[in-house]
């Protein structure tokens, strides 16, 4: 099978992490601290929080930003369903904003629309979560221009796109947002195991950070009611999870760490070169990036073309013609807000009609570093024996 994502796992990296299993510490120890100023010097950010997961990041956030009761959330439907939960454990709400059928990311003029009609009702959100499919950033800049007049505070969701530039700048830098949250999870681009990181140049909001990620405890004497208690003396000062990133997926995402540019190099050799094998075919493609700007190529997404309904007849058996001859084809992502979970909440199919259109024609192709290029010319071959 030659999967849509996988991890490239080198030796060096199988002996970091021999390593740290061979040394006193397997967690809360130092290696956790040099991937988190690994991460934060590669995005050009003043702090860098490590998790456990990616979802675990968003929902840090989303506490660190005081999310809570009658707070509302936006993001895109076109996500994984975690850039909205995590506005659901703190107990707010979501709402949704349509994206770009060409971007596939948000949609700058739903977004502005929606702001303008959220403004005049009183019902504007806390926090907007534009999400970088694929890996290709957002027009931050833009969407801070919407923002920033009310207010709102901004996370990125970024899982997909570590090691992508935005503006001439890392993806990550924090520069149109307050937080931005990257994944680590083995098909991403570089992985932890499961990991997440979240970033942010701002010194409160990465306390905040630090006290989430581990039960709401400091010992930091700055923070506390008592600091002369004693050495062994700690204080839990907010109410926080155990989200704590390990020594050993630590070392394994700082060895990662220094291939990112090479792995994200190799991303885009292969899709640049995807986009010569697959053209004259009814395909839309993923889009090139936009000056100053480039994708960290977490996924290569293909729309087939047609009419609604025979896109969606024609995807299900190109779909299950390619997985019969090996190849694990994906769809990336079914709208969060058709999801049984978010229906019962009130949202309905025609609510987001881009997403929804975007979604019964995607289909995910394998890109991952080590995908050789005979794999990729299989891949191509089938896709266009199954169209055919």
């Amino acid at each position: 099978m030659i999967p849509y994502g996988r991890q490239s796992i080198s030796e060096e990296d199988v002996e970091a992490v021999s390593d740290i299993l061979r040394s006193d510490w397997l967690t809360q120890g130092p290696t956790v601290t040099t991937f988190e100023q690994a991460v934060a010097t590669t995005v050009r950010a003043k702090y860098a929080i490590a998790a456990n997961s990616a979802t675990s990041a968003l929902h840090m956030a989303c506490q660190a930003l005081d999310m809570g009761p009658g707070d509302v959330l936006w993001t895109v439907p076109n996500t994984f369903v975690a850039s909205a939960n995590c506005a659901r454990y703190c107990g707010a709400l979501v709402d949704f904003v349509d994206i770009d059928p060409v971007t596939r990311n948000i949609s700058l003029s739903a977004l502005e629309t929606k702001l303008q009609q959220a403004a005049k009702t009183g019902r504007l959100p806390k926090v907007i979560v534009p999400v970088h499919f694929s890996g290709r950033s957002c027009d931050m800049a833009a969407i801070a221009e919407l923002a920033r007049p009310h207010g709102i505070a901004i996370i990125e969701d970024a899982s997909h796109a570590i090691g992508g530039f935005y503006a001439g700048e890392p993806i990550g830098c924090c520069r149109y947002s307050d937080i931005t949250v990257f994944s680590f999870h083995p098909v991403k681009i570089v992985t932890s195991g499961e990991g997440g990181v979240a970033v942010t140049n701002s010194t409160a909001l990465a306390t905040k950070l630090k006290l989430a990620v581990s039960h709401g405890i400091t010992r930091s004497p700055e923070l506390m009611q008592n600091p002369s208690e004693g050495p062994w003396y700690y204080e839990q000062i907010s109410l926080g999870e155990n989200y704590r990133l390990t020594d050993i997926q630590a070392a394994l995402g700082l060895s990662q760490m220094s291939r990112l540019h090479g792995f994200v190099q190799r991303r885009q050799a292969l899709a640049q070169r995807y986009d010569r094998l697959l053209a004259g075919l009814p395909l839309e493609l993923s889009q090139p990036d936009s000056p100053g700007s480039h994708s960290a190529w977490h996924l290569y997404v293909v729309r087939l073309t047609g009419s609604d309904t025979e896109v969606r007849t024609r995807r299900r058996a190109v779909f299950d013609r390619l997985r019969s001859e090996g190849i694990g084809v994906n769809v990336h992502y079914i709208p969060v807000h058709l999801q049984p979970y978010y229906r019962a909440l009130g949202f309905k199919p025609g609510d987001f009609p881009a997403a929804e259109n975007y979604y019964d024609g995607a289909l995910t192709l394998p890109l991952y570093a080590s995908l050789s290029e005979e794999q990729q010319d299989y891949v191509v071959d089938r896709l266009r024996q199954s169209i055919i």
